[in-house]
């Protein structure tokens, strides 16, 4: 589990029943989940829920952040719009896997319309389980960072 403790969990009301399933799994990998809603099916916007997790991550309250709305794809470009924020949407546990590896992402994006709770699961796993691999890859990300 390396150093990584807590995880920030948000998501917009089309992904909740998927954000719960996640925490309910991270948290029985031993992480401490900062679930920050939101709690009701009533219409809310993904940009307001991805800038407050990826806030949570920049400002090290937390060490990683998993996102999620419909697609993963508009509150992964609002998370993405934080400072020091590295955030990708994926569908696949490769994909996740090597945002980890090669681009050091400090957060994932799911969309909940996209997979179903298995697939998503194993993705939080694929993400969670891998460790950035530095050298050439320290290269890139610092050129993403400038």
């Amino acid at each position: 589990m390396s150093d990584i403790k807590r995880i920030v969990l948000s998501s917009d009301h089309a992904a909740i029943d998927l954000r719960q399933a996640v925490a309910t799994h991270v948290t029985a990998k031993g992480y401490e989940v900062v679930d920050i809603g939101p709690t009701t099916t009533e219409s809310t916007h993904y940009p307001l829920h991805g800038k407050a997790a990826a806030e949570r991550v920049a400002s090290g309250d937390c060490d990683l952040g998993i996102i999620l709305c419909g697609t993963g794809q508009g509150i992964m470009m609002a998370a993405n719009k934080v400072p020091g924020i590295r955030c990708g949407v994926c569908s696949d546990t490769f994909s996740a896997a090597m945002i980890r590896a090669h681009n050091n992402a400090n957060m994932l994006s799911i969309g909940a319309r996209v997979v179903g709770e298995g697939i998503a699961l194993e993705i939080v796993d694929a993400y969670l389980d891998a460790e950035f691999e530095g050298g050439r890859h320290g290269k890139r990300v610092d050129m993403i960072e400038s």
